[in-house]
């Protein structure tokens, strides 16, 4: 069987991709094609077949009969030796998961626009990706890690993909984009930046370098692929990202690209950014190749359960933000910054109480991935303490084996005896990995911070390397954490809410367990209008809160749909939930020396 697939920028003002699937030598009068569920990475059923808007199958004797058959399954009958299965594909999805296309560019993912032919999903198959005659869409140009066969220098024409899982891991961005090229481990790589920006590319480039080498290095060698692309999608804010085999799709804010004034610590946005690289370039070792054996194959018709993404995400999220101060990007106070948000992130939810990380893992699809108002009392981010539980086993195997012993060569083993040779991961075995390489029994560790819902013991670990862990309460709802507070926020009290701006006041997002808001009744999507009698809204509602002190009484009003209501609150000490670190200067030289040792510094 011979499977080819063109894909036409059809109508970009109807935002519509026009896709011919060619199917000849078939051997059956009877197939059926599917569009999956879900893409990998992103673990929630997204049901991209829903853009599907028209779909016909013709022969040389006319158009066949097509039957669906659920949601996203069709039968095509009275095939005889070939078909051609031509549909167009809505797409006004601007994410890295999906498909987008109006005038300005065209972005897809195969997992939007390629109806698999099921039986046949590992046979190799090509694709013709077609320039459009009509200005200004003649003068677009092709960016995708797909491999090329005959494309022209705009980078149209054929490519080829060796199966269907395959097709669907390379992104593809057509459009006007800048973009810039560098080298890493003698292979190409190169970034496109779709959208309006004046950033620093030099500045870029030259931090991109050093990150993805640093990931080599830590790994001592890059996959053996061909090239490698960062796409990414400017918009006005946004961000996000998605990991492939040999490229990503990031979307990110315009503000966080560096301008040439960019000092040499990065700021903030600059860093997220950063990261955000650093985490999908990570991706290229984590879970793209080292995955856990339920992804062999991924079943995209539906939800692939697992308890490992801890490992893959957080971990990955572990060393995302580590290898920026590895690689001499950001600084280490940078980079205790970044740590400090994370631990601030974690400790701030009451979920973290009541569900494991292996269990957010395993609910990805269900609470993780569909999050509501009662998100941060009930459910723990696999990402966020994911991370944490990474760095915490790091710095367990490092003081057990005297720094002999790390993550680092935990990582290095699954590559060399999982990833490299495509074998899966079973659940658990991760955990006995570590385990034998450090040379300790880490069982109790496991059972008690992936598996149970204890608090990391972080204080300590990170003491042990000469920094210092502190906790004070909340300034402000944009307090991130990460950096000391004023200390006249030592005694401050707090609604135990967060709030969003509404043209009437303030809105409630969330409610925390146990404080303040909530044992008074007010709830989410309530809307403050005024306080002891006073006009108020979000910009107004901490200077407010400074007048009192924790056992006051105030009266709040409230919207709660159309209905107003008066609640009375007793006030509540703010809790030490916002977390910064600190290098111990008076650490020994041990301390210091194994400081240096973990951050590479």
């Amino acid at each position: 069987m011979k499977i080819d697939y063109t894909v036409k920028l059809h109508n970009p003002h109807a935002h519509l991709f026009r896709v011919q699937l060619k199917i000849e030598d078939i051997e059956e009068d009877i197939l059926t094609v599917s569009l999956p569920n879900w893409i990998p990475g992103s673990y929630m059923i997204r049901d991209f077949a829903k853009n599907i808007v028209t779909l016909k199958a013709i022969s040389d004797t006319g158009e066949l009969q097509t039957t669906k058959l659920d949601k996203n399954h069709w039968q095509i009958a009275g095939i005889s030796k070939s078909v051609m299965i031509e549909y167009d594909v809505y797409a006004w999805d601007l994410s890295v998961r999906s498909a987008h296309l109006d005038m300005t560019h065209a972005f897809f993912n195969g997992t939007s626009l390629f109806l698999a032919v099921n039986g046949y999903e590992n046979l190799p198959v090509t694709v013709e990706l077609q320039q459009s005659d009509n200005a200004p869409y003649n003068s677009w140009r092709v960016a995708t890690s797909l491999k090329s066969v005959k494309t022209n220098i705009s980078g149209f024409g054929q490519y080829q993909a060796s199966n269907y899982d395959d097709l669907i891991d390379h992104p593809v961005e057509i459009g006007t984009h800048a973009e810039f090229s560098f080298t890493v481990e003698n292979t190409p790589h190169r970034m496109t930046l779709t959208g309006i920006q004046n950033a620093d590319i030099e500045r870029i480039k030259s931090d991109l370098v050093k990150i993805c080498q640093q990931h080599c290095d830590m790994f001592n060698e890059l996959p053996d692929i061909a090239q490698y692309i960062f796409l990414v999608m400017v918009v006005g804010d946004g961000y996000g990202g998605l990991e492939h085999r040999s490229s990503t799709s990031l979307l990110c804010s315009r503000d966080d690209l560096p301008s040439k004034k960019e000092p040499a610590d990065p700021d903030e946005k600059y860093r997220n950014f950063l990261g955000l690289c650093s985490h999908e370039y990570f991706h290229t070792w984590n879970v793209k190749r080292i995955k856990p054996a339920v992804f062999q194959p991924y079943d995209l018709d539906r939800e692939n359960y697992t308890r490992q993404l801890w490992a893959f995400e957080g971990i990955t999220s572990y060393y995302d933000e580590l290898a920026l101060v590895r690689s001499g990007v950001i600084s280490v106070n940078s980079y205790l910054e970044l740590l400090g948000q994370t631990i601030t992130r974690v400790i701030r939810g009451t979920g973290r109480h009541l569900q494991s990380v292996a269990e957010s893992s395993f609910d990805a699809w269900t609470k993780f991935y569909k999050q509501d108002e009662s998100a941060p009392n009930t459910i723990v981010s696999y990402y966020a303490k994911g991370a944490l539980i990474a760095l915490a086993l790091d710095l367990t195997i490092r003081r057990s084996t005297e720094n002999k012993k790390s993550l680092d060569d935990v990582m290095r083993y699954l590559w060399q005896n999982y990833g490299k040779k495509g074998k899966g991961l079973e659940e658990g075995e991760i955990e006995k990995i570590a385990s034998d390489i450090s040379g300790c029994d880490l069982q109790d560790f496991f059972n008690r911070y992936l598996y149970g819902t204890e608090d990391l013991p972080l204080d300590t670990l990170l003491n042990d390397i000469g920094i210092r862990y502190h906790l004070r309460p909340t300034i402000n709802p944009e307090d991130k954490g990460g950096k000391p507070g004023d200390k006249s926020t030592s005694d401050s009290c707090s609604l135990g809410v967060r709030l969003a701006s509404h043209s009437q006041g303030a809105k409630i997002t969330h409610v925390f367990s146990g404080q303040s808001a909530e044992e008074a009744g007010l709830a989410a999507g309530d809307i403050i209008i005024a306080i002891n009698h006073l006009q108020t809204d979000k910009s107004k509602i901490d200077k407010m809160l400074q007048q009192y002190q924790a056992g006051d009484e105030i009266t709040v009003h409230a919207f709660r749909r159309d209905e107003l209501h008066t609640f009375t609150i007793t006030l509540k000490q703010a809790e030490l939930t916002t977390c910064y670190l600190q290098i111990d200067t008076k650490a020994t030289d041990t301390k210091q020396y194994y400081r240096r040792l973990w951050l590479n510094t």
